[in-house]
């Protein structure tokens, strides 16, 4: 390899690191301070950034209410399970689908809002929206939004769950500007991983450690676990005072005054 040749590979490699560092530098992956005290989880910065643009981790009243949400980006067996043990139980959840699940399992998604709940936007391709343009970002949801509606008698969709949890402040602005309301999480565990799975006794544990009054919890149907552990985790949260609640319920209380919410 000659100089000029070397010289040119490391002037690539230094551009490539420039580029790789900047895209990251673009965005935040959603994270927060994981107690076992039973206490709504400290989200730092993160805190005046959701509050600026109307979004969500949790329900911070204090009332022991609960909201069920999952993450549907690809099927793996146990929606059916799950959606059977939330009809026994009259509970509601939102599923935050992505364009492969409506196309492989219209039928799940049909039966999802048939039944009572809500399906959310997780994006068409699951991409990473830090970096990319609003115009894109507006492609990717309004692709998903129709592909739902074509399956389903739910027309719209205004609740927003970003890929891989990444956002900054234009895509919070962004998606507000769109119509619609972010939707982050303060409660979850890894239990995606398919080929790791534990028992249900051990997705029934993380969850009762980090349980908290005004939860938004983030589950993935992918997970054997969660499916086995949801009828569990239901009747123990019911016998400790905890009410199951839709997102619908979350965003109508803080759009009324306290007066009238529950009317």
């Amino acid at each position: 390899m000659n100089k000029i040749t070397a010289l040119t590979i490391l002037v690539l490699l230094a551009i490539s690191f420039i580029c790789m560092s900047t895209v990251s530098a673009n965005g935040y992956g959603w994270g927060y301070s994981k107690n076992s005290n039973h206490e709504l989880p400290d989200i730092g910065k993160y805190k005046g950034m959701l509050d600026k643009y109307n979004a969500y981790y949790a329900d911070d009243s204090g009332a022991k209410n609960i909201y069920l949400t999952f993450d549907n980006g690809y099927e793996q067996g146990y929606t059916d399970n799950i959606l059977n043990v939330l009809k026994k139980h009259d509970v509601p959840a939102t599923f935050f689908v992505t364009g492969h699940y409506v196309d492989s399992k219209p039928d799940l998604v049909k039966r999802m809002v048939d039944e009572g709940h809500i399906v959310g936007n997780h994006s068409y391709h699951h991409p990473d929206f830090s970096i990319m343009d609003k115009d894109a970002i507006k492609e990717e949801l309004e692709t998903l939004e129709d592909a739902v509606a074509e399956v389903s008698d739910q027309k719209e969709i205004k609740y927003l769950r970003p890929p891989r949890g990444m956002f900054n402040e234009n895509t919070l602005k962004w998606s507000k500007e769109l119509g619609y309301i972010h939707i982050f999480w303060s409660l979850a565990f890894i239990d995606w991983e398919t080929n790791k799975q534990k028992g249900w006794k051990y997705a029934y544990d993380q969850i009762m450690d980090q349980i908290h009054p005004g939860a938004i919890m983030l589950l993935h149907t992918v997970s054997s676990d969660n499916a086995e552990a949801l009828d569990h985790i239901i009747n123990k949260l019911k016998k400790q005072g905890y009410s199951f609640k839709s997102l619908d319920d979350l965003v109508l209380k803080d759009q009324l005054p306290p007066a009238l919410y529950g009317l």
